[in-house]
């Protein structure tokens, strides 16, 4: 367990690390945030999670009060901090405080802190035998509405999605765009293989571009894995010969049920199997 924040500007104890009631993180979800994986006492793929983040940070109007260099810092300085080499870091800006009312502009100043923590989302047997997911009737947020390529506080969509799958008695849910094609997971972006081919959906389907769902397609390409980012109905999904999850949290992990339907043979695909090793192996790699 943690037992020191960084926030705005210093480690506190755990205990001391608090955020105003006035803040519009809190009021409004007005902010931004990164879930980061550190391994062998190095953040993995540190630069690519940075990019995110300053784009989230340009996405919402968020005038950052720190450079990157700094704000990498201060994330090897929380790891340190808690003697931590394998963790999940938590880095989080907000509007800052302000007043009642949703006017940004009445925050003086931008908020960040930053936890380091132990992270285990799904049991182990999970990575082994697969999952099981349902697809949630909560659609995706429009576009338009709330880009989802901004990784913002305002999680709501996301958690009466996962509040279905809860309810149905499994992990994750799927989510659907405002046109009923395949968006992504809850928390993670989804893979199916068909025929040889690796399929995912494209960042015009209304995903988050994930850092790991990057490197799993890169790391496809060194493999001669064959992979597409195209437009995935359910349809797709259901007939896939396999199916697997990636995200920071998650790492990647096998789907074996969709909606009741046992994908392909119900086992752990050949190429989910080839593609969760050689990310085991990039891991260590650094």
């Amino acid at each position: 367990m943690p037992s020191k924040i960084w926030i705005d500007g210093r480690l506190v104890d755990k205990a001391d690390a608090k955020v105003s009631v006035y803040d519009h993180g809190l009021l409004y979800g007005d902010g931004i945030f990164e879930g980061i994986r550190a391994y062998n006492g190095k953040i993995f793929e540190c630069e690519a999670h940075l990019d995110r983040f300053l784009q989230s940070a340009k996405g919402i109007r968020l005038t950052l009060p720190m450079s990157r260099e700094q704000l990498r810092a201060a994330m090897e300085e929380t790891i340190k901090g808690n003697g931590f080499t394998d963790c999940y870091i938590r880095l989080v800006a907000t509007r800052g405080v302000g007043s009642l009312g949703l006017s940004p502009v009445r925050c003086e100043r931008p908020s960040v802190f930053i936890i380091a923590d132990l992270l285990e989302l799904y049991p182990r047997e999970m990575y082994e035998k697969g999952m099981a997911v349902i697809t949630a009737s909560t659609i995706r947020n429009h576009p338009n509405a709330m880009p989802p390529r901004v990784k913002s506080l305002n999680y709501l969509n996301n958690i009466l999605a996962k509040l279905e799958a809860i309810d149905a008695g499994v992990s994750e849910a799927i989510m659907l765009n405002h046109e009923g094609n395949v968006a992504e997971c809850t928390a993670d972006n989804i893979f199916i293989v068909r025929s040889g081919q690796l399929q995912t959906p494209q960042t015009c389907d209304g995903i988050l571009e994930g850092v790991t769902r990057r490197v799993i397609l890169e790391l496809a390409a060194k493999l001669q894995v064959p992979a597409v980012e195209k437009t995935l109905q359910k349809h797709d999904l259901y007939v896939a010969d396999e199916c697997f999850l990636t995200g920071t949290g998650a790492e990647v992990i096998p789907v074996t049920k969709i909606d009741g339907r046992v994908i392909g043979t119900g086992q752990v695909g050949t190429v989910t199997r080839k593609l969760l090793e050689a990310y085991h192996r990039r891991v260590k790699e650094g």
